[in-house]
């Protein structure tokens, strides 16, 4: 027998028992089949849900579903047999069921449940945006793996989908959307969770979503597991959020690479307000973990062979946390770049991103005389000109930026420094973008991260005028790009013929495989698996 399979999750989970019970409906099924089963099954009164018996399925329905039980019959849109809600339905007496419907075009369906099955229930994480999204996925994975929970690819096939979101530009929301549309085609029965920041942003816009079943917001996400138990499939989509004043808790987290890098974050949240910018109203107030308790997950992430750390945050360098007598900090990034420099065992930490104002000149001066930090900062730019530096209400000027990276390059003249760069910021006039352009090519940067600006709700930028036309923006983001690929080509030429060390990472073909140097120079070579999570001197 032929038929199409349609599954349905109702009350996947119990809140203590854990247990799924599944609805199938069985859509076309053959009309003679359904004919003979209400001449044989029709019984004088109307049966309780789902003990109609195991002996009016078809062997092909109990050889492929061992237990399942008819909750219902239809054919063309008429109950057959069956229950609604909890009420009886109205079969029709074989005297009276309607002739003109047994014909093979009919339309019939059969909808079955199944007996509850036990075991670990499978979850599926996708992550979108920076690296702290990446290690905050990381944790959630983790503490759902406590929770007895089973870890699967985001391609297979999964209980529930967790998508991490970003909201710094319109292409993560878009994004996030497709990824729903794809699960909802692929596996429509299971569960979609979204949180990040756009859930935080965006929580009922995101609700709305055809397929979504649970928004958490910042405060909730890491209370994945409890939320999860007590969904039901077919409820409308469940919103779990609260005003970011709200957050305040610091949830440390990281991500590892294959067993050779982790991100690790140590700081969340910003108390900037750039115009453009959405995160203080996703993330919350800037709140740091306790040099303690990071020199602690370093030693962890050590015993699980860990070979590089990235340190991460949304404002790394304003690590460090209020006294609320004295509202000083009582601890600072310097102060654990030193600690991470001389009481740990990892050969290689990396600052992953660090705003100029705060790179002072002694974590430069750190990073210059260590063997631990590499040479190699990213210092967001965003633009080159002041005046557009001030209506983006950045906390610096082209003049300190300028000085942050030619002390870098006179005491690390071999490091590798990145810069992000917004193009079509409201505004930005050709003088202003050839002055950003002019300022990249005078610096010693070896590569950008160029994002074209798109307008972000509840943010001062969108309220700016004049808008720059989008084709414009797309012109120049192109123009940068290309500037941002000369400037690798070249610092990458610079150092050709030296030999430098290279962490080399495990690759998913095994033909060939990646690395870095120190200086964050990629390395492509041929596979050797004894060269995984190793450091190489390399010659490039």
């Amino acid at each position: 027998m032929l038929f199409f399979v349609r599954i349905s999750l109702h009350g996947i989970f119990g809140v203590r028992s854990g247990l799924r019970i599944t609805f199938l409906i069985v859509d076309n099924t053959p009309v003679q089949n359904l004919v003979d089963f209400s001449r044989r099954n029709m019984p004088a009164v109307h049966p309780a849900p789902g003990m109609f018996g195991e002996n009016e399925l078809t062997p092909t329905i109990k050889r492929n579903w061992p237990g399942a039980m008819v909750r219902r019959i239809e054919l063309n849109g008429f109950l057959i047999r069956g229950v609604t809600g909890g009420d009886p339905g109205y079969p029709y007496p074989n005297s009276e069921f309607p002739k003109h419907l047994l014909k093979l075009q009919a339309r019939t369906r059969m909808i079955l449940s199944l007996p509850p099955m036990i075991g670990p229930k499978t979850v599926a994480f996708h992550t979108l945006g920076c690296k702290l999204n990446f290690s905050e996925t990381s944790s959630l994975t983790r503490l759902m793996e406590k929770e007895g929970f089973q870890k699967k690819s985001f391609d297979s096939l999964a209980d529930i989908y967790v998508i991490n979101t970003c909201s710094v530009t319109e292409n993560a929301d878009k994004e996030c959307r497709y990824l729903v549309r794809q699960i909802q085609r692929k596996s429509p029965e299971s569960f979609v969770v979204i949180t990040g920041c756009y859930a935080q942003l965006k929580p009922r816009e995101i609700a709305e979503i055809p397929g979504v079943d649970l928004v958490l917001g910042a405060a909730e996400k890491f209370n994945l597991a409890t939320h999860i138990r007590e969904l039901v499939k077919g409820d409308s989509a469940k919103i779990c959020s609260c005003d970011i004043e709200q957050v305040n808790i610091f949830h440390d987290g990281y991500s590892l690479s294959d067993r050779t890098r982790a991100f690790l974050k140590v700081q969340d949240g910003c108390d900037y307000q750039c115009s453009f910018c959405t995160i203080p109203m996703a993330r919350g107030k800037s709140r740091s973990d306790s040099l303690s308790h990071v020199l602690k997950n370093v030693e962890d992430l050590a015993r699980k062979g860990i070979k590089e750390i990235v340190l991460t945050g949304v404002n790394l360098g304003d690590f460090g946390n209020l006294d609320p007598q004295s509202k000083r900090k009582t601890e600072n990034f310097l102060e654990l770049a030193r600690s991470l420099n001389q009481t740990t065992q990892i050969p290689r930490f990396r600052i992953s991103s660090i705003e100029p104002n705060l790179l002072n000149n002694d974590i430069i001066d750190l990073v210059a005389n260590s063997d631990r930090f590499m040479p190699h900062f990213h210092i967001p730019l965003q633009s080159g000109s002041n005046r557009i530096l001030a209506l983006m209400r950045r906390r610096y000027t082209r003049e300190l930026y300028a000085e942050k990276i030619s002390l870098i390059k006179t005491l690390i003249p071999h490091a590798a420094v990145g810069a992000d760069v917004i193009v079509g910021f409201p505004g930005e006039s050709d003088d202003d973008f050839k002055e950003t352009v002019d300022f990249i090519l005078s610096l010693d940067l070896s590569y950008l991260h160029v994002f074209t600006y798109s307008e972000r709700d509840n943010t001062r930028a969108i309220e700016m005028k004049p808008v720059v036309p989008v084709r414009v923006r797309n012109e120049r983001n192109k123009i940068l790009r290309n500037l941002s690929f000369q400037k690798l080509q070249y610092f990458t030429a610079l150092h050709r013929g030296q030999t430098r060390k290279v962490l080399f990472e495990r690759s998913r073909d095994k033909t060939m495989m990646e690395g870095f140097t120190d200086n964050y120079i990629k390395v492509t070579v041929p596979y050797h698996e004894q060269w995984v999570n190793q450091i190489v001197e390399w010659s490039l």
